[in-house]
């Protein structure tokens, strides 16, 4: 490559770019910053290095995360990724268990919805049950006000 067309890499390390230079096709010339990030914090010989250990195909990604790691340690210089990856998992814990308490409210209430077409329909029966009830007993007057509220409290445990 001639000076004028130096990768950023070369540019910002003040050497000539040669034709098979490593870095050339990971830090363009047009994109100088990208570059000066990852040197600060992996520095130009391990970057070399490291792109140079793999597979061409798997090269591109290797820069990208390296751009990206660089870019998240100059927001946050001790956790870098990780920071906001913590973050992101404790928002996924949050959101997940806001998700169970609202599933179990749902329930609850779709259960008293149920209950209460249930009782609807039993309280209609019910009734009637209890007047024939009523009206075929003996009892002492005095009671039958125990005994109703005997068939209530059954009533409440059982349905």
């Amino acid at each position: 490559m001639s000076n004028s067309t130096r990768c950023a890499a070369c540019r910002f390390l003040r050497r000539r770019c040669r034709q098979d230079c490593v870095l050339a096709p990971y830090f363009p010339p047009t994109n100088p910053q990208r570059f000066a990030n990852v040197h600060k914090v992996f520095g130009a010989s391990k970057i070399t290095e490291l792109l140079k250990q793999l597979p061409v195909h798997l090269r591109y990604d290797a820069a990208e995360c390296m751009s990206i790691e660089a870019a998240s340690r100059a927001r946050d210089p001790v956790y870098g990724c990780v920071g906001v990856i913590s973050q992101l998992q404790q928002q996924i814990i949050d959101v997940q268990s806001e998700l169970v308490k609202i599933k179990g409210e749902l329930a609850v209430h779709n259960a008293q919805q149920q209950l209460q077409l249930e009782d609807g329909e039993k309280a209609s029966e019910q009734q009637q049950d209890e007047l024939l009830w009523l009206g075929s007993t003996q009892h002492d007057p005095l009671n039958l006000d125990q005994l109703l509220i005997q068939a209530n409290d059954y009533h409440k445990s059982h349905f």
